[in-house]
């Protein structure tokens, strides 16, 4: 089957993207690693000893970056929808965040204690409907933010993907009532066609 224009460009794009060789250099499982690094080197959210929540993790370059940030110490907690190759020091979950049972299996891992960071890379299987997908993405998000509301300790920081359209400002307004501060972040790893932008909650309200 001959592939279409788009995946063609998308196909030509990956192969000549500066991340996704200095990832397979690096030994990252997917050029995402560099947009936590920027994040992470901006706003020195991982620290040694951390407990953190990766919602969305497969492939598990995020997972990646906050195991060798944390070096021995503290835990990594994944959850995704798609199987996810083990990575040393990384506990993971897999399952549709959206269904009760996964995250009572997830919440188990944690055993009643509070993450420090959560970081959320989530987004919904692409239908090409872009109110439909919206809609998906936002849903996801909403959930990482009730996630947060009860698992994520006072003072606590929050990651999470966010596509820019329809629920976004009501989505904005919901964090900055949680978070002490809440502040936009578009790393360069991010294709710049992409309506993508992370919003990073810092210090969870009591």
């Amino acid at each position: 089957m001959a592939r279409s224009k788009t995946s063609n460009a998308w196909l030509q794009e990956h192969v000549n993207d500066h991340y996704v060789h200095q990832a397979q250099k690096d030994g990252y499982r997917a050029r995402a690693a560099y947009k936590l690094l920027e994040i992470n080197e901006k706003d020195k959210l991982i620290k040694p000893g951390m407990w953190v929540a990766d919602l969305g993790a497969a492939p598990g370059s995020w997972c990646q970056v906050a195991r060798r940030l944390m070096g021995d110490n503290g835990r990594v907690f994944a959850l995704d929808i798609l199987d996810m190759d083990p990575i040393p020091g990384v506990e993971f979950v897999q399952g549709d965040f959206r269904e009760e049972d996964v995250l009572a299996r997830y919440l188990e891992l944690l055993g009643g204690r509070q993450v420090d960071l959560a970081i959320c890379d989530m987004a919904p299987n692409i239908s090409g409907n872009a109110v439909t997908d919206q809609a998906r993405s936002m849903y996801l998000c909403e959930l990482a933010l009730d996630f947060c509301r009860e698992q994520l300790k006072p003072g606590g920081h929050f990651l999470v993907k966010v596509f820019q359209g329809s629920g976004f400002t009501e989505y904005l307004d919901a964090m900055r009532e949680e978070f002490a501060s809440v502040v936009t972040r578009k790393p360069k790893a991010s294709r710049d066609r992409s309506s993508e932008i992370y919003l990073l909650g810092k210090g969870k309200k009591a």
